[in-house]
Parts: C-alpha cells; structure tokens; sequence
C-alpha cells in the first residue's frame, strides 16, 4: 500500500509564472509561490522569478525546484556567453537539455525574457516565442494566460498589474497556485 509520502505516489506540483510585455515597452514577470508535494502545501513563499543577466533578463521556472536551479545555471552560463543574446542562449540551452543524458531527465519549465523577446523553453527541445506579448507556464498558466488575453484585449493596464492581476486569477482557479507573489520588472 502506498502512502502520500512515497515517491512514486506523490509529486511536486504548482506553480503560476506570467511574463508580460506593455505597449510602453515595461516588461514585468511574476510568480506564486506555493509549492505543493502531493496533497500538502510544503512551501507558500518560493522564490520562482529572478534577474539574470546584468539585471538585463528576467526568468522563471516551473516544474521540480532542484531541476530548475540547474536550468538557471545553466541559462545564466549561456546567457554570459552570447552576451546577453536571448534568443542564441536559449537555442543553445534548448538543445543541451535535449540532447545530454542528464538534462533530459529534468522537469521543468523556463519562462525568460528580456526587452525585446519573450520565450517558452522546455525539455522537449521547444524555444517557443509567443505571437502575443504574454505567455504563461505551470500548473495554474492556461488560467493566467486566459487572464492576460482578456487584459490585452480590454485593458490599459500596465505590465506589473497585468501580471499581478494575472497570478491573483490563476490562485482563485488552481489549487497548486497561491498569492503569494513575486514580482520583477524591466
């Protein structure tokens, strides 16, 4: 008999990250921070959303925390060697994720961004840049997302609030999601 505890039973669920770009050219990420193993909330206030790069890049991760740290390193790594190039770190973080042995055993999600580029990393090899200037990930993101297309479309609200506005509506949905926010802006 299995038990909530045992690890094949229970997962790391939850996580909301938004990033969000305004006609003003403010761009603004933000996360939950619940983190959920099983049924229990083990954490209410994780850090998901950090400044890489100069304070140039944002980013954010959804999936296993230990899996995501690594994926911070080794983003930030690229991003030191294309020199802040978005787009040619996340290529080359893409392709060693998918390709090495041990990368591609990790769970998780990266959303980064910097002023100009917006993009969705994933294990599967996938660089995706939305056709929006928004994009959402984890658990309580098709939520979030469906709040910043409603924003976009009948709001002048700024980055941040989108973003904040975003997650609050994400938390009142998804059970793996809080309001316990984290916010950065460029």
């Amino acid at each position: 008999m299995s038990t909530v505890g045992d690890s094949h039973e229970a997962r790391w669920h939850g996580t909301t990250v938004v990033a969000v770009r305004d006609p003003e050219g403010r761009v603004a990420m933000a996360s939950d921070g619940q983190v959920t193993h099983g049924a229990v909330v083990v954490k209410s206030s994780a850090a998901k959303v950090r400044r890489l790069f100069k304070d140039q890049v944002l980013a954010g991760f959804a999936g296993s925390t230990s899996d995501s740290l690594a994926l911070f390193e080794l983003f930030e790594a690229q991003l030191d060697r294309f020199q802040g190039n978005l787009v040619r770190a996340a290529v080359e973080v893409s392709k060693k994720w998918r390709t090495d042995r041990y990368l591609r055993r990790l769970e998780a999600m990266l959303l980064v961004s910097d002023r100009k580029d917006l993009l969705i990393l994933s294990g599967a090899g996938d660089v995706l840049a939305p056709d929006e200037p928004w994009a959402a990930i984890g658990s309580g993101g098709p939520f979030a997302l469906a709040a910043l297309k409603a924003f976009g479309a009948h709001s002048s609200l700024p980055a941040k609030e989108r973003a904040v506005e975003a997650i609050k509506i994400a938390a009142s949905i998804c059970i793996y999601t809080n309001d316990h926010l984290n916010v950065l802006e460029l």
